[in-house]
């Protein structure tokens, strides 16, 4: 491949002047309830409805029930600035921070640094039109200064922890207190996946009929929990399934596969529970529920990301191609499946078509309005040149990646190799690298 090729497509994509959302006229319902389900660490293959051996029902019954995507990417492999992009729309190499990389609860530099005021997020949007917002689970965008915080950002409430894991018996990081409700410090001795879903299943059953509203349901599972080593008075890494958990999978031979998989069912068994509320409260038919993973898995810790190449804080499809679900009575078709390119920052620009709302947001995503509706719609669909950055980070030995897909194509730097075009449609595991043959043209 040509310089003058190579050049075209990271100008398109890094050059890229970021365009305003177009708000079209397409009838969609009024006000739907939002609820955005992200679970952590989890790979394409650890999701029955993708062909994992893991059993997920109800992760697979909304798939039945709606729209499955094949090739969703997240805004980054790595949680921080895979958090911004889905909440800003932007990518994350933008924000004022330059959050590129995992935000670490006990690095000292990193206490000043998160999420900052104008920087805004979908969900101050969803607010101004009226909707009451919930943020419950894991926040990840900010943790040392009362201007980082979730109800900074657009949340009316927050509970839950605001660094990047815990543990999962005692809801602290390490030995370090880190669950909150608002702003206070609280005490939980249940399991965090546990406490997660009794709180939104709260949320939901308090909910007005009269008001519309956002719940971001942020899991921590299947990331491994932050436990404590006391003879090392060190936080540890450690998965923490828990042990019921663990019994529903012991068909599973690797130990550590096992384990990761008792994770994914307990967050599936708690997705139910969060399901089964809504149908209670009489508020399925007005819900778009979306279920996505902030990033590929580790397969260090026991995630999958069969058939793809590569995993967490990479940028091969691993890392950032993730499974998505949504379900939309009325828009989405029972056992629809989307092959078509969509990322975590639609759903900023989707929102604002959704709710008819035209303000001159700068967004790097575009609305998926079409990808939830029919076939014919989706044909149309044309995705922009989408962008990856992640930072280095010495503290993880973790060196910067960058990755343009545009079209089919998808070239590739990484820390290790010369660059690397692929061609995705065709290849989809990245197999052969054509960085050498492409002509220009």
């Amino acid at each position: 491949m040509s310089l003058h090729f190579r050049a075209c497509i990271v100008v398109a994509a890094f050059a890229l002047h970021v365009c305003s959302s177009v708000v079209s006229n397409a009838a969609t319902p009024d006000r739907p309830n939002i609820l955005l389900i992200l679970s952590d660490d989890q790979g394409m293959n650890d999701v029955g409805c993708y062909g994992s051996e893991i059993p997920t029902p109800n992760l697979d019954s909304l798939a039945a029930e709606g729209l499955r995507m094949t090739q969703c990417y997240a805004a980054s492999s790595i949680c921080t600035p895979s958090r911004f992009g889905l909440l800003t729309g932007q990518f994350a190499h933008r924000s004022s921070d330059r959050l590129t990389g995992a935000l670490m609860f006990l690095e000292p530099g990193d206490a000043s640094r998160g999420i900052r005021a104008g920087e805004k997020t979908y969900v101050e949007m969803l607010r101004r039109n009226g909707y009451a917002t919930h943020l419950v689970g894991k926040w990840h965008l900010g943790h040392g200064e009362n201007q980082f915080w979730p109800t900074e950002h657009g949340f009316d409430t927050f509970f839950g922890h605001t660094g990047g894991c815990v543990d999962f018996f005692t809801c602290r990081y390490g030995n370090k207190p880190d669950w909150y409700r608002g702003h206070e410090l609280v005490e939980t001795t249940e399991y965090a996946t546990d406490v997660i879903a009794s709180e939104a299943v709260q949320v939901i059953k308090n909910s007005s009929e009269s008001q519309p509203w956002y719940l971001h349901l942020a899991f921590n599972a299947p990331h491994f929990g932050k436990g404590y080593d006391k003879a090392k008075d060190a936080p540890v890494n450690l998965m923490q399934p828990k042990p019921s958990d663990l019994e529903k999978v012991d068909f599973i031979d690797d130990p550590l596969r096992r384990s990761f998989a008792a994770k994914v069912v307990g967050m599936d068994q708690s997705i139910g529970m969060v399901l089964a509320a809504l149908k209670e409260a009489k508020q399925e038919s007005n819900t778009l529920v979306i279920f996505m993973t902030d990033h590929g898995g580790a397969p260090e810790y026991g995630g999958s990301n069969t058939p793809f190449r590569g995993g967490k804080a990479t940028l091969y499809e691993g890392g950032i191609r993730v499974p998505c679900i949504v379900r939309w009575p009325g828009v989405a078709q029972p056992g629809q499946v989307s092959n078509e390119i969509v990322t975590m920052l639609d759903w900023f620009p989707t929102f604002l078509e959704i709710l008819n709302d035209e303000s001159d947001e700068k967004l790097d995503g575009q609305s998926v309005i079409a990808q939830l509706g029919s076939k014919d719609d989706a044909s149309k669909h044309v995705h922009r040149p989408v962008v990856w950055v992640t930072g280095a980070h010495d503290a993880l030995g973790r060196k910067s990646w960058k990755a343009v897909r545009s079209g089919k194509w998808k070239l590739v730097e990484s820390p290790s190799r010369d660059p690397e075009l692929f061609d995705v449609v065709h290849d989809p595991n990245e197999q052969l690298n054509l960085v050498d043959e492409e002509p220009a043209e």
